[in-house]
């Protein structure tokens, strides 16, 4: 084998090795980051998990549309996650917290299982949902401070990662004041589930997010209000009893 030979002969095994080497590193890469966000949700390969909605107003079974979207979002990264989701109505979905994770999405006014969320696990945060005035409909009220709805302009909404029941699987909440709202954070989850791992890693949280003109910009500009975490976990003091 003359010098020019072995010289090409060599360059082969070596551009050969790094691209191996290159191939394993992304793969350790990529099994890392997912190890990462399957412990983040609570997912394994395989397993199931709950998606847990909302009927639409005036309807006996459907699901609102923009709320559709929101499922195709999370579905998304649950089966990034190699799980299966199941998706269940919320006067449905009569079994306990922990066993399985569960993304739960729409208001306590048409989400029965939302309302016991918010009671049992949020019990600093509430939601209106009278009907009248008109103007606080929907209104979240959290660390004294009370955030109502401008539709089209801002609508907020709550979203959280909580631990309930035995289990140790995370509840997932996304609760807003209107559909968009829901698919909003369900996109913010998922944009941003990283982040939100490296701060938070195993433990809870309850961010307060708005939506920014959606009448213009749709789901998509998306503001930080307020991490609500201490505030919604902390259950109010109980009224002096009366002398």
């Amino acid at each position: 084998m003359n010098e020019d030979v072995r010289n090409v002969v060599l360059g082969v095994l070596a551009t050969g090795e790094s691209a191996s080497l290159g191939w394993l590193t992304r793969t350790y890469l990529w099994r890392r980051r997912l190890r990462r966000k399957q412990a983040f949700f609570g997912l394994r390969d395989g397993s199931d998990c709950l998606l847990v909605v909302n009927r639409h107003a005036g309807s006996d079974r459907a699901v609102h549309s923009v709320d559709v979207s929101a499922l195709l979002e999370l579905s998304a990264l649950i089966k990034d996650c190699g799980a299966r989701p199941e998706i269940v109505q919320h006067d449905e979905a009569r079994q306990g917290l922990g066993d399985r994770t569960e993304f739960c999405v729409g208001g306590p006014y048409s989400n029965r299982r939302m309302a016991a969320h918010l009671a049992s696990l949020l019990p600093g945060l509430t939601m209106n949902v009278e009907s009248e005035p008109i103007a606080d409909r929907g209104m979240f009220t959290v660390g004294g401070e009370a955030y109502r709805l401008v539709n089209g302009a801002a609508e907020y909404v709550i979203l959280a990662r909580l631990i309930g029941g035995d289990g140790g699987r995370p509840v997932f909440l996304l609760c807003g004041q209107a559909a968009i709202a829901n698919q909003s954070a369900a996109r913010h989850l998922a944009r941003h589930h990283e982040t939100l791992a490296r701060k938070y890693g195993s433990g809870p949280f309850a961010l307060l997010l708005k939506v920014v003109h959606s009448d213009a910009y749709g789901p998509d500009v998306v503001e930080l209000v307020a991490d609500v975490t201490r505030a919604a976990l902390t259950a109010p003091a109980a009224a002096p009893a009366a002398s």
